[in-house]
């Protein structure tokens, strides 16, 4: 079995090649959902809010949604936009 020099550089360059697998795994996984669309249990378990609270959120405009065949879609960017738009910040 022949012996194998690794080098300072090398190992360099494997910590960079580690990092940014990291961090796409991180983008991934960031809590974002990876679809675009998504449907009410979904946004309810996210929101962590309940069908009649989802429900109002649609009637008073607060949530855009779409309807297909019965089914509610909810656009992901745009719950997280309602979410920034309603941020409170507190200084104490």
């Amino acid at each position: 079995m022949a012996a194998t020099i690794i080098t300072t550089e090398d190992l360099w360059e494997f910590k960079m090649e580690l990092l940014d697998d990291i961090k796409k795994l991180l983008n991934n996984q960031s809590g974002q959902v990876a679809k675009k669309w998504i449907k009410s249990p979904e946004v309810r378990e996210l929101l962590d809010i309940s069908p009649g609270t989802l429900q109002t959120l649609r009637i008073n405009g607060t949530l855009p949604y779409t309807k297909m065949g019965g089914i509610l879609y909810y656009d992901y960017q745009e719950i997280i936009q309602v979410l920034q738009k309603n941020k409170v910040n507190n200084k104490s």
